[in-house]
C-alpha cells in the first residue's frame, strides 16, 4: 500500500516537476521579452549608423536639380499700322525647362575628418552601452530568479514552522488535559501559532510580488523554478585577489569604456573648435542645360543653353564676431569636464569591484557558518524535545528551538542566493559577465 501511495504522489507531482525551469531557460525568455534589453539593442543599431554617416562627409556630394515653367502671356499694341498689317495683340505661351547636375568633393575640411573620427568613438560608446545593458539583464534575471526562490524558501520555512507549532500546540493541550503541563504551555503555543499564521500571509504575498517581478522581465509565469543543490559548494573569486579585480574594473568595466569613448569624442570636439579657424577647399563641377521656347519679347527667340564648369573653391573664415574663439574655449572646457568624469567612472568601478569582492568572500564565510549553525540548531532542537518529554524543558523552549532551526534554514538559503548574485556582480564590474556565467550557475541547480 505504501508503494502505491508513493507512485500516486510521483504521478501527481510529475506535471509540476516537468514544468520546473532553470536559470538559462528563464534568461533566454528574458532575451526575447525584456523591453529594456530590446530598447538597448535598437539603440545599438542606431549608434552603429554613425560611422557611415561620418564617412559620408569625406565622399563626393552629388546633386541633381530640375525645373519647368509654363506661362500664358498676351501683348496688346496701342495702334496698328494698316500698311504693314501690324496685329493689335499677340498671344504666346512661353516655356522654360532646365536641369543642373553638380558635384562637390571635399579636398581639405579638417572638421569633416574630425567628425568621422568621432563617429568611430560613438560606435564604441554604443557598443559599450549595449554591453552594459546585456550584463544588467543577466543581473536582473538572476536577482529576480533567486528572489523568487528566496521567497519560496521563506514561505516553506513558515509553513514548516506552522506545522511544527501546530503539533506542539496539540501536544501541549494533551499534556494539559492529562495534568502533566500547565495552561501556560498551551497559551504560549497558541500565541506562537497565531503569529506564524500572520507571517504565512505576509510570506505568501511577498512570493506573489517576487513572481510578478520576474514575470515583468520574462513575460512568463513559472509553475516552479529549479533550486540550488543542497550540497553545492560556492567557489571563491578567481583570482582571489581584490586588487586584481580592481585593476580589471578600472580598465575594462563598461561604465569606464562608455566614459572613455565620451572623453575621446569630447577631445575631438575640442579639436573641431580649433578647426573652425582653418580654411576649406573643395573641388566642384557642374553641368547645366536650359531650354526656352516662345519668349514673350519680340527681340528674343527660343534658345538652348548648355554649360559645364569645373574648378576648386577656397573658403577662409576671417571674422565671425568672436563665435569661433568662444566655441573653441567651450569645447576645451567640456573636454576637461569629460576627463574628470572618466576619472570618477574609474573610481566608482574600483569601489564596486571592492564591494562585490568582499560580498562574495563574506557570503561564502556566512554560508559555512550557517551550515554549521544549522547542525547545531538541529541538535539543540532534539535536546529540547527530549528535555520536554522528561520534564526538564518547557514548551516555549521547544518552540524557540524549532524557530531557530527554521530561521537558520531560511538564512542559509538566502545567503547562498545572495552570494551567487554577488559573484555575478563582481564579474560585471570587470566587464566579463556573459551567458557562460549563467550556464555555470545553472550547473549548480538541481537536475
Amino acid at each position: 500500500m505504501t508503494l502505491i501511495r508513493w507512485l500516486a504522489l510521483v504521478l501527481w507531482l510529475a506535471p509540476y516537476l516537468a514544468q520546473a525551469e532553470d536559470l538559462v531557460a528563464v534568461y533566454r525568455d528574458a532575451l526575447r521579452y525584456d523591453a529594456q534589453y530590446a530598447a538597448a539593442r535598437h539603440t545599438l543599431d542606431a549608434g552603429r549608423e554613425k560611422l557611415p554617416q561620418g564617412e559620408a562627409l569625406l565622399l563626393p556630394n552629388i546633386g541633381l536639380s530640375a525645373g519647368y515653367n509654363y506661362g500664358d502671356a498676351t501683348v496688346k499694341f496701342r495702334q496698328g499700322d494698316p500698311l504693314i498689317n501690324t496685329p493689335s495683340e499677340i498671344h504666346r505661351n512661353p516655356e522654360n525647362w532646365n536641369y543642373t547636375f553638380s558635384l562637390t568633393q571635399p579636398i581639405f575640411r579638417k572638421d569633416n575628418w574630425l567628425r568621422r573620427d568621432q563617429a568611430e568613438f560613438q560606435v564604441r560608446q554604443s557598443e559599450a552601452t549595449f554591453g552594459q545593458a546585456s550584463q544588467d539583464l543577466i543581473l536582473r534575471v538572476a536577482q529576480a530568479y533567486f528572489d523568487v526562490l528566496g521567497a519560496q524558501a521563506t514561505l516553506t520555512v513558515v509553513k514548516s514552522q506552522k506545522v511544527a507549532t501546530a503539533e506542539q500546540l496539540a501536544q501541549a493541550k494533551r499534556n494539559f488535559e492529562v495534568g502533566t503541563a500547565t495552561i501556560t504551555d498551551t497559551h504560549e503555543a497558541q500565541a506562537r501559532y497565531d503569529l506564524i499564521v500572520a507571517q504565512e500571509i505576509q510570506a505568501q504575498n511577498d512570493l506573489e510580488n517576487k513572481q510578478r517581478a520576474l514575470q515583468q522581465i520574462t513575460g512568463k509565469e513559472y509553475a516552479a523554478l529549479r533550486d540550488l543543490r543542497p550540497s553545492v559548494q560556492l567557489a571563491p573569486p578567481n583570482p582571489n585577489n581584490m586588487q586584481s579585480w580592481v585593476e580589471l574594473a578600472e580598465k575594462q568595466s563598461y561604465p569606464v569604456q562608455i566614459q572613455n569613448a565620451v572623453t575621446e569624442i569630447a577631445s575631438l570636439e575640442a579639436k573641431r573648435g580649433e578647426a573652425g579657424h582653418y580654411p576649406t577647399l573643395d573641388a566642384i563641377a557642374s553641368y547645366q542645360d536650359q531650354n526656352q521656347r516662345n519668349p514673350v519679347s519680340f527681340t528674343q527667340v527660343g534658345s538652348e543653353t548648355r554649360q559645364a564648369t569645373i574648378g576648386v573653391q577656397l573658403a577662409l573664415p576671417i571674422y565671425q564676431g568672436g563665435a569661433i574663439s568662444s566655441r573653441e574655449r567651450e569645447t576645451a572646457a567640456l573636454f576637461m569636464s569629460s576627463k574628470e568624469q572618466l576619472e570618477n567612472a574609474r573610481r566608482a568601478s574600483a569601489l564596486a569591484a571592492r564591494q562585490a569582492f568582499l560580498a562574495v568572500n563574506s557570503g561564502i564565510a556566512s554560508v559555512k557558518a550557517l551550515e554549521q549553525a544549522l547542525v547545531s540548531s538541529k541538535s539543540a532542537l532534539e535536546s529540547n524535545k527530549l528535555g520536554y518529554e522528561v520534564g526538564v524543558r518547557i514548551n516555549i523552549d521547544v518552540l524557540n528551538a524549532q524557530q531557530q532551526v527554521f530561521s537558520t534554514e531560511r538564512d542559509l538559503a538566502l545567503a547562498r542566493y545572495n552570494t551567487i548574485n554577488s559573484q555575478l556582480r563582481l564579474k560585471s564590474t570587470a566587464g566579463s559577465l556573459a551567458e557562460d556565467d549563467v550556464q555555470e550557475v545553472n550547473r549548480a541547480l538541481t537536475p
